[in-house]
C-alpha cells in the first residue's frame, strides 16, 4: 500500500515515518527547494519553547550537545538527520494542485505529473498561508509579515513598530530591542502571559494538569500561581483576558505568549506598548486610544491562514466551511484521507504532531487489512 504525504516539514516526515514503520510506502510531495523549509526561513532567534525530551519525532532524539530549548538551527539539522536515519528521500520542487478520491484510493495532481494512491495525509501545517493586515489607510513605509523577518541588523536606526502579542511578535520585539532598535508593540486585545518555565519546568510540560482536570479548573489552579510568577498583563499596558489560557487554546485554538524577557523589556521601557491600529496615516500609525506616532517599518505578526479547499475542492467532507480540517491526527469522513498538525496545542507544536503522525499510521494500518481481507 501506498501513501502520498503533501509536505516535508516535521509533520510529513514524522507522518512518512510512522507509515513507512507499518509498511506503507511513503511518496513525500514539496514545493519548496528543502525540506523543513518553514524552519529555514523563520526568524534567526528562534528557539522552541517545548524541551527537547518533548520535541521529538517518532524514531529519533536530538543528538547530544543540543541545548534544552533547542534552536532553529538546531531544528533544521534534527530534520535533516531524520530524513536520513528513516530514509525518506521528498520529491522536492513538486506542487501539488489538485488532491481528488478515486474509485479506490486518492490521485494528486502536481507539477511533475500525478501519484494515485490509497492513501492521503495533508501535513503542510498551521503556518502555510501569511494572514495579510487589512488597516484603513496608507503607509509610507515597508509593512512586513513577521515570517519574512531574520534578524535586526535590516532595522537599525529605525522606528519599528512590531503588531500582534503572540509568540512571533513577542519574540521579534525582544530581538529588536536588544539590539537597540526603536521598537513598539501594538496589542489590540487583551492577552494571556505564560513564563517559559515553572519551578525549572517547562510551561508546556504541565499539559497533564489539564488533562487530568480539565482546562477549566486547570486554569483556576494555576492562576494564582502565575500571577507570582509573571505578574498581571494590566503591570506591562496590557489589559487581561478573560479566560485563562488553557481556555484560550482549547476553545480558541490559539496559543498565550510564553515569555522569553519581552515582559522584563517592557517594564524596563526597551518596548514600548501601544493598542490597536485605527488606521495608516502616511509616515504616522493612529491608535485606538488616539494617540499616534511616526514609524519607518511595521511587522505584522498576525499569524496565518489555512484553507485546503483549493486542493480538496469546496464541498470535501473533510473541510469546514472555511477549508479548515475537520480532524487534525485522526480519521476524517472522506476515507483514507488525513491531516497532520493543524491544530493548535498546548503541549507543542511537535509533541503534538508526534502523536498524531502514531495515530495516523495506526489508524491507516487497519485499511490495509481491510484491503487484503
Amino acid at each position: 500500500m501506498k501513501a502520498v504525504i503533501i509536505g516535508a516539514g516535521p509533520a510529513g516526515m514524522a507522518a512518512a515515518a510512522c507509515l513507512k514503520t507499518e509498511g506503507i510506502t511513503p511518496v513525500i510531495l514539496d514545493r519548496a527547494d528543502t525540506i523543513a523549509s518553514s524552519w529555514h526561513s523563520h526568524y534567526d532567534c528562534l528557539h522552541l519553547h517545548t524541551a527537547r525530551g518533548r520535541s521529538t519525532l517518532p524514531g529519533l532524539d536530538y543528538p547530544r550537545g543540543v541545548g534544552k530549548f533547542p534552536s532553529r538551527t538546531d531544528v533544521i539539522a534534527y530534520l535533516e538527520a531524520y530524513a536520513t536515519h528513516h530514509g525518506l528521500s521528498p520529491r522536492l520542487g513538486c506542487t501539488v494542485e489538485k488532491v481528488e478520491k478515486t474509485g479506490d484510493g486518492w490521485q494528486v495532481t502536481h507539477s511533475s505529473g500525478t501519484e494515485t494512491a490509497e492513501i492521503v495525509v495533508m501535513a503542510t501545517g498551521v503556518n502555510g498561508t501569511p494572514r495579510h493586515p487589512d488597516w484603513p489607510g496608507r503607509f509610507d513605509g515597508p509593512i512586513l509579515h513577521s515570517s519574512r523577518y531574520r534578524n535586526p541588523a535590516p532595522f537599525a536606526g529605525q522606528r519599528v513598530l512590531v503588531v500582534g502579542f503572540g509568540n512571533s511578535g513577542g519574540d521579534i520585539a525582544l530581538d529588536l530591542a536588544n539590539a537597540g532598535v526603536d521598537v513598539t508593540l501594538s496589542v489590540r486585545g487583551p492577552v494571556n502571559i505564560l513564563p517559559k518555565q515553572l519551578f525549572g519546568i517547562p510551561i508546556t510540560s504541565f499539559g497533564l494538569m489539564t488533562k487530568a482536570l480539565g482546562y477549566k479548573v486547570a486554569d483556576a489552579l494555576t492562576a494564582p500561581v502565575l500571577r507570582l510568577a509573571v505578574g498581571k498583563p494590566e503591570d506591562y499596558g496590557l489589559r487581561s483576558m478573560a479566560k485563562g489560557p488553557a481556555a484560550l487554546v482549547h476553545e480558541d485554538d490559539r496559543i498565550p505568549l510564553i515569555d522569553t524577557g519581552t515582559l522584563g523589556a517592557i517594564k524596563a521601557g526597551r518596548i514600548a506598548v501601544k493598542p490597536g491600529i485605527e488606521r495608516l496615516d502616511g509616515a504616522e500609525v493612529r491608535f485606538s486610544d488616539g494617540t499616534a506616532a511616526p514609524f519607518d517599518t511595521i511587522i505584522a505578526a498576525i499569524g496565518y491562514t489555512v484553507d485546503l479547499r483549493p486542493l480538496l475542492g469546496p464541498d470535501s467532507a473533510a473541510l469546514d466551511a472555511t477549508g479548515r480540517p475537520v480532524a487534525s491526527g485522526a480519521p476524517t469522513p472522506e476515507p483514507g484521507l488525513y491531516f497532520c498538525s493543524y491544530k493548535v496545542s498546548p503541549d507543542g507544536q511537535l509533541y503534538a504532531t508526534s502523536r498524531e503522525a502514531i495515530a495516523i499510521a495506526q489508524h491507516a494500518k487497519t485499511l490495509t487489512r481491510k484491503a487484503h481481507s
